[in-house]
């Protein structure tokens, strides 16, 4: 069986390889504790999983931004391995109940950044994704953020999550516009059960040269289908045109 680092493939069009296969961090803080985060990454990495997704507001069952710290403390006791691993985190959700620390405003771009820097105990982000759209801020002042950001060098690559298909063609009509490189990737719901990135997202982003990846390949509803399944075990079906004894 291939190692799973072999199946690496490049974000989008950038030159920025990825495995197939990423660490979601969602769950580190109130359910996956400090000891077995820092495992479970060692082990994801270890087995050629460089891609490490997790957000500012991850970690919320203890505080926000929690799990950016977990990751951090994790980098920090492994230095020298920070360029194996692809760190992607996300902007644009609520901190706290003040209105500046929300939504995609330049200046809430550029300080969610340098908290988001601090918390992972890095210099740069490898892929910064917008966490969902916000429509009350134009493209130009959200790219004039990213722009600012990427001269920096704090963040290498812009991405996006949770957008519909326009929003991400208005992202990459501005971005074609003010000649920059739009965005790398989109972060979609997108499984077995909840499939309607098909309809837009994924014909969208092709033309567009941004790649498409699933934040949440195993749904809940389809694991808890499967683990009901199993509990039940196996029964045999009546066969086809048999009468019902009842």
């Amino acid at each position: 069986m291939p190692h799973p680092g072999e199946f690496r493939a490049s974000l989008g069009s950038t030159g920025l390889e990825i495995g197939r296969l990423g660490l979601g961090t969602v769950n580190f803080g109130g359910r996956v504790d400090g000891a077995d985060a820092h495992r479970l990454l060692d082990h994801a990495l270890a087995n050629g999983l460089n891609l490490v997704d997790t957000a500012d507001i991850y970690g919320w069952r203890v505080y926000k931004g929690h799990t950016e710290e977990v990751i951090g403390s994790w980098l920090a006791a492994r230095p020298g391995r920070r360029d194996e691993v692809v760190v992607a985190t996300k902007v644009g959700s609520p901190m706290s109940d003040d209105p500046a620390d929300r939504g995609l405003s330049a200046r809430r771009i550029v300080a969610a950044c340098e908290a988001s820097l601090r918390r992972l105990n890095t210099d740069r982000i490898d892929l910064y994704q917008m966490h969902q759209v916000d429509r009350s801020v134009p493209w130009d002042e959200i790219w004039l953020a990213m722009e600012l950001l990427i001269r920096q060098g704090k963040i290498r690559h812009v991405g996006s999550s949770n957008f519909a298909g326009w929003d991400i063609a208005l992202a990459q009509e501005t971005a074609a516009r003010r000649r920059v490189p739009g965005l790398a990737s989109e972060q979609c719901v997108y499984n077995l059960v909840t499939r309607h990135a098909e309809l837009e997202v994924i014909p969208r982003r092709r033309p567009s040269g941004s790649g498409c990846w699933s934040g949440r390949p195993c749904t809940a509803a389809c694991s808890a289908a499967c683990c009901a399944r199993r509990r039940r075990g196996p029964r045999s079906s009546p066969r086809r045109g048999a009468r019902s004894t009842r």
